[in-house]
């Protein structure tokens, strides 16, 4: 495995600064022996979807949570021009920031952000649910299944996703439509650099990385889960009957306590 050292881009025309959302949750008796944990959302997608249950859920189980909102997300600053380096960045100053050394997060397109920051920084572990790489295949499959939502976005324009892309059908549908409100979208320029898929480095310091998600998965089909999860040496944990939404759907629960117990016991 090689590590990249020097990157000239990051001196040469390094991320200007932004004022980023972070949300926490602390457990009410802390425990130094779990590592603190950062969920990055998907694009669109702000904190607001780890606080809504993930986060609290958590932090009862005695971890010290963050959810970070990525320029242009959430109730971070505007930034239509931001770059998926952009969005690394941003985590992985949210995470040296922290005292002990975190857990990256990521969902959807998050996880692709999530591993591009794993080669910036040293997290404990790293854990990847229902991972969007990107590439022609996924751009496919979502024209094949949300034809007028997906194709502005191959031209810059936003990327609308439906109800039944995002959840399963157990979330009733007023939370299902509260939720489809509160999505927004990341930059043209970030969605165009997705679809041409850019392989992230490897990790720095070799971390454990866990790959979740559905079989049902309308947006990331089953291949590219395996892939993703091949890519670190692993097998996808499958919560069949799930939404992508993971973390907003009917069964949240289940996803996240499977993640908070591979923590438990593994050496992370």
């Amino acid at each position: 495995m090689s590590v990249r050292i020097i990157r000239t881009q990051d001196w040469a025309d390094p991320v200007p600064p932004a004022r980023r959302e972070v949300r926490t949750a602390t457990p009410e008796l802390p425990d130094d022996t779990k590592p603190p944990v950062l969920f990055v959302p998907g694009f669109g997608h702000g904190a607001w979807a780890y606080a809504e249950h993930w986060m609290e859920h958590a932090a009862g189980r005695g971890f010290a949570v963050h959810a970070v909102s990525p320029r242009g997300h959430g109730g971070s600053e505007p930034a239509p021009r931001a770059t998926l380096r952009a969005y690394a960045h941003d985590v992985v100053q949210v995470a040296a920031a922290l005292p002990h050394q975190a857990v990256l997060v990521g969902h959807g397109a998050g996880a692709l952000v999530v591993a591009h920051a794993l080669a910036r920084y040293p997290a404990r572990a790293g854990v990847l649910a229902a991972p969007v790489f990107g590439g022609w295949a996924t751009l496919g499959l979502a024209l094949r299944r949300n034809l007028f939502g997906t194709l502005p976005a191959a031209f810059g324009g936003r990327l609308r996703l439906t109800r039944r892309q995002l959840f399963s059908r157990d979330l009733p549908d007023p939370a299902a439509r509260g939720y489809l409100g509160r999505i927004g979208h990341a930059s043209a320029r970030a969605q165009w650099e997705l679809l041409r898929a850019r392989p992230p480095e490897q990790p720095v310091g070799d971390p454990p990385v866990l790959v979740v998600g559905t079989p049902d998965d309308r947006v990331v089909p089953r291949t590219a889960l395996d892939n993703v999860a091949r890519r670190y040496g692993g097998a996808p944990l499958l919560f069949p009957g799930m939404g992508h939404d993971l973390m907003l759907d009917a069964r949240w629960q289940e996803p996240l306590d499977a993640i908070l117990d591979w923590l438990e016991k593994g050496d992370h």
